[in-house]
C-alpha cells in the first residue's frame, strides 16, 4: 500500500467534507457508484462491442454494457445508446467523426459566449480537423438566433452544436432544430452540464428535436466520470447509418478497449437516476441556484450561475476564485460575454448548486452560502489586475500573498468549515 497516496487521498476526503464545492461541473456520487468504479470490472480488456469482441472471456461484461445501455435508453428516451466514450470531449470527437468529413463545416456556441471546447473552439481538434464557425451571445447573454441563422445560412454546416458550459439559461431547442432543418445540418445536443436536469424532467429533453445526444455523466446526472452517445428516432430517421458510423468513429476511430468499471458505475448511476427521488434531487438543484443566484444579484434557470465581478473592478476572476478558495469555497474563474478584460484572467466566476444539493442543502443555507461570497468579495475589491502584461506575473503573486494572510477570508474559512462539517459527502465518513 502507498502510504503516500491514500495520505493524500485523506487531505482530500477532508477538503471535501469541510468546504462548499460550487464548480457546477462537479458532484458527488453515490457509495454504490464507487464501489462498482472501485472493481475488478478494471482487469478486463474489451475491444469491440457487445457481442463483437476482440478479446475472449468478455461474457459478462457485454451483459453490464446491454445493461447500461439500456438503462440509458430507458432514462432519456431514445432508441441507441453507446456507452464506451471515456469522457465529453472524446464523445464529441467520435460523433464528429461519424457526421463530418476532414475540413467540412461544424458550428458551435464561441468559448467566450459559454460554448464548449469541442464545439469549434480554436486550437481544439474541432477547429484544427473542421472548419468551425461560431455563434453567440447577444448583449442579454442570452443565443442570438438572428445571427445563428445568418452564420448557418452563410456557411452551410454539416453538424451544428447545441450545448453550454457556462450559461445560466434554459436552451430552446426548437429553435435550433429550424435553422438546421433549413440548411440540412445533424443537429446534436451536448446535454453534458444538464442531462440530471432533463433526467430529473426540470429541463427539457432535447430527444424530439435532434439527431444525436451527447453527454457527461459525472456532473448533474451524479455518475462516475465518463460519457455516453445516444442517438434518436429522428436521427435513425435521417441516417440509418448512424450505428455502424458512431461505432467505427469510437473504435478504430479514437480509442481502444473501454473502461468496464466505468461502464459499471455509470449503471449505477442511471438506475439511481431512473428512482423517484432523483427527480425532487433536480428539482432542488435548479430551487437552490435560483436563490444563489437571486441573493448574489444575477439570474439563473438551470444549475449554474454566472456571475460578472465588473463592479468589483478590473479583471477580477482569478483574484475572486483564490479569495473565495481561501475561504473554503471552490468556484471557477471564467469569461463573461464581452470579456473586457483577459480569457485568462477573466472578469467572472461560475459557480453552481449540484454538489452542494447532494449534500442535503436547501434554499435557506444558499441564503448563507451567498452570505459568505458576497464577503470574500469584498476583499477584492480595489484588486484590479494590471492592463500591462508584463506586470501581471508579478502582481498576482503579491495578491495571493495578501489574500493569503487575510483575516476575515481567515474568519469566513472557520465558518464555513464549521457549516459544511454538518452535511455528509457519499464516501467520506
Amino acid at each position: 500500500m502507498s502510504s503516500r497516496v491514500f495520505k493524500l487521498i485523506s487531505e482530500e476526503a477532508h477538503r471535501q467534507k469541510y468546504g462548499l464545492e460550487m464548480i457546477p461541473s462537479e458532484n458527488y456520487v453515490s457509495a454504490n457508484v464507487l464501489k462498482a468504479l472501485g472493481s475488478i470490472l478494471t482487469n478486463k480488456y474489451s475491444e469491440g462491442f457487445p457481442g463483437r469482441r476482440y478479446y475472449g472471456g468478455n461474457e459478462v461484461i457485454d451483459k453490464i454494457e446491454n445493461y447500461a445501455s439500456d438503462l440509458a435508453k430507458k432514462l432519456f428516451g431514445v432508441p441507441l445508446a453507446f456507452m464506451q466514450s471515456y469522457s465529453g470531449s472524446p464523445a464529441n470527437m467520435a460523433v464528429t467523426m461519424a457526421v463530418c468529413q476532414p475540413g467540412e463545416v461544424v458550428m458551435g456556441l464561441a468559448l467566450s459566449s459559454g460554448g464548449h471546447l469541442t464545439h469549434g473552439a480554436h486550437l481544439n481538434f474541432s477547429s484544427i480537423f473542421y472548419k468551425a464557425v461560431n455563434y453567440s451571445v447577444g448583449k442579454d447573454w442570452k443565443i442570438d438566433f438572428v445571427e445563428l441563422e445568418k452564420l448557418a445560412k452563410k456557411h452551410k454546416p454539416k453538424l451544428i452544436w447545441v450545448g453550454t458550459t457556462a450559461y445560466p439559461y434554459k436552451l430552446e431547442y426548437k429553435k435550433f432544430r429550424k435553422i438546421a432543418d433549413l440548411v440540412g445540418a445533424t443537429l446534436v445536443a451536448d446535454i453534458a452540464h444538464i442531462a440530471g436536469l432533463i433526467a430529473g424532467g426540470v429541463h427539457e429533453s432535447p430527444v424530439k428535436y435532434v439527431d444525436i445526444i451527447t453527454t457527461t455523466t459525472h456532473k448533474t446526472l451524479r455518475g462516475p466520470r465518463g460519457a455516453m452517445i445516444m442517438v434518436t428516432s429522428l436521427g435513425l430517421k435521417r441516417d440509418p447509418e448512424m450505428k455502424a458510423k458512431i461505432e467505427r468513429a469510437i473504435i478504430p476511430g479514437i480509442q481502444g478497449g473501454p473502461h468496464n468499471h466505468q461502464t459499471a458505475a455509470i449503471a449505477v448511476s442511471l438506475e439511481e437516476a431512473l428512482k423517484p427521488s432523483f427527480k425532487r434531487y433536480a428539482a432542488q438543484v435548479v430551487s437552490n441556484a435560483k436563490v444563489l443566484a437571486k441573493e448574489l444579484g444575477t439570474i439563473s434557470e438551470v444549475h449554474l450561475i454566472l456571475l460578472s465581478l465588473t463592479n468589483y473592478g478590473y479583471g477580477l476572476g482569478y483574484q475572486a476564485q483564490y479569495a473565495l478558495e481561501e475561504a473554503g469555497m471552490t468556484v471557477n474563474k471564467n469569461t463573461i460575454p464581452g470579456e473586457p478584460a483577459s480569457p485568462f484572467y477573466p472578469s467572472g466566476i461560475r459557480l453552481g448548486t449540484p454538489a452542494l444539493t447532494s449534500r442535503g442543502m436547501k434554499e435557506k443555507d444558499m441564503v448563507k452560502v451567498a452570505g459568505w461570497i458576497k464577503r470574500a468579495l469584498e476583499e477584492i475589491r480595489g484588486l484590479d489586475l494590471p492592463k500591462e502584461q508584463e506586470k501581471r506575473k508579478d502582481f498576482l503573486k503579491e495578491i495571493k500573498e495578501k489574500l493569503h494572510k487575510s483575516i476575515n477570508l481567515k474568519k469566513i474559512r472557520k465558518e464555513v468549515e464549521a457549516f459544511a462539517g454538518k452535511f455528509p459527502v457519499p464516501g467520506i465518513q
